[in-house]
């Protein structure tokens, strides 16, 4: 069934949100213009979304710039999925209250080399435009730059909520990280868009930045489709963010991605469901109207979830793998709570349980490990170990470390 040209600005624009109803309308307004100007003149409009890999992996918050992209693909237009080579060697400086450390040319290409196969997991390939922006910011000279730069005043990026946060901290702000919306304006100049789409802490870099460098160069100001919600973390409170560890990467292991589905809080269930599964309004409501009536456990609802987003960005046996396990280890016939295909890792030495934890890839960092041990989420044959400096020692062996619920190593002693 065709959507009439209402029903396709009601579908882009839906989750979008400027804080302000008159930017949302002026928005709106220019969304149907664009669609009725491209639709008679028979061409797609050009849409983008800009990742930066100052990491190797996305996580589910990115996927909901990733769904709007996706509804663009299916009405027609072009969409590219743009990898910020250039720009993550400064770093967004939007949502963070000191600057970012810079990378290596070298660290941002080995984070870059999966983030399109990672993105297909929601676009469509074969519709998908993957593009990395050091083809146009790095052939820029410094007359480049002076000329770009001169589109914008001191007092417009002072006025930017973090940058403001940091001047009343009195927290340095580096002038390299006033380029860094320049750069992003300029991806928009460089491919013309028509469209941009972003999360709340990009409304500065697309709404300002990106559309007035625009419009200083002689293009017409793209429509910004700005969405509206965050997905929380793990913690079911803090925006998913890599830095806050809370993140549930799109490369996790089948096991993995639903043990940490399952570790959310059951308040953050509808979100998800919203966000990551993209259920509308009618069925989200029917779902939650079983929760309140207690036809549907929230641990059943939960399991839901996860075997869902396992299955959206692994396979639907690998859900179903995941769900088996589970049930395995917390409804275990011998009540141990163990599950019994653990790895089995030899230890040669006595060896502190902190470096243990790191080397056998059970934490990603020594100050996650430690944060563990301090919380009581580390276990030796299921005793609480809270100890900083403990070591295990081979006489113990064999033993099965424990972190959290889910991770279980079966440490064996050297034989040789």
């Amino acid at each position: 069934m065709t959507m009439t040209l209402d029903e396709q600005v009601d579908l882009l624009m839906s989750g979008a949100e400027y804080g302000d109803p008159d930017t949302r309308e002026v928005m709106r307004r220019e969304l149907r213009e664009r669609l009725g100007e491209a639709h008679a003149a028979g061409r797609p409009l050009r849409v983008y979304c800009g990742y930066d890999p100052r990491k190797p992996d996305l996580h589910l918050g990115h996927t909901i710039t990733m769904r709007k992209l996706r509804q663009f693909q299916e009405l027609g237009h072009d969409v590219t999925f743009l990898i910020g080579t250039f720009t993550s060697l400064i770093g967004d400086p939007s949502d963070i209250d000191k600057a970012r450390s810079q990378l290596t040319p070298e660290e941002v290409r080995e984070n870059a080399r999966t983030y399109a196969q990672q993105a297909f997991k929601i676009l469509d390939p074969e519709l998908t435009t993957v593009r990395y922006n050091d083809e146009w910011l790095e052939t820029l000279d410094f007359a480049d730059i002076i000329r770009l730069a001169s589109n914008f005043t001191v007092q417009q990026f002072l006025q930017r909520e973090n940058f403001a946060n940091r001047i009343d901290a009195h927290q340095p702000i580096y002038l390299h990280e006033f380029f860094y919306a320049l750069m992003q304006a300029y991806d928009a100049v460089a491919q013309e868009a028509d469209v941009q789409v972003g999360g709340q802490d990009q409304l500065f870099n697309i709404l300002v930045a990106g559309r007035k460098l625009q419009q200083g160069l002689g293009q017409r100001p793209m429509v910004a489709i700005i969405m509206g919600e965050s997905l929380p973390g793990t913690d079911g409170v803090i925006k998913m963010s890599k830095s806050q560890g809370n993140h549930i990467p799109l490369l996790s292991e089948p096991w993995d991605m639903f043990g940490k589905v399952m570790s959310i809080p059951d308040h953050a269930m509808p979100i998800y469901h919203k966000l990551v599964l993209g259920w509308p309004p009618a069925r989200l409501a029917a779902w939650q109207a079983e929760l309140e009536a207690g036809a549907l456990h929230p641990n059943a609802a939960k399991l839901g979830l996860a075997h869902a987003i396992v299955t959206i960005y692994h396979s639907p046996e690998a859900a179903e793998a995941a769900r088996q396990r589970w049930d395995e280890v917390f409804r275990s016939r011998d009540g141990d709570g163990m599950p019994s295909d653990m790895p089995t890792e030899v230890l040669a030495a006595p060896e502190r349980l902190i470096d243990l934890l790191r080397r056998l890839g059970m934490v990603e960092s020594g100050k996650e490990a430690a944060r563990l041990l301090e919380q009581g989420g580390v276990r030796l044959d299921g005793e609480v170990v809270a100890e900083r400096d403990h070591v295990v020692v081979l006489a113990r062996l064999p033993v099965v470390v424990q972190v959290g619920k889910r991770r279980f190593v079966r440490l064996i002693a050297d034989k040789r």
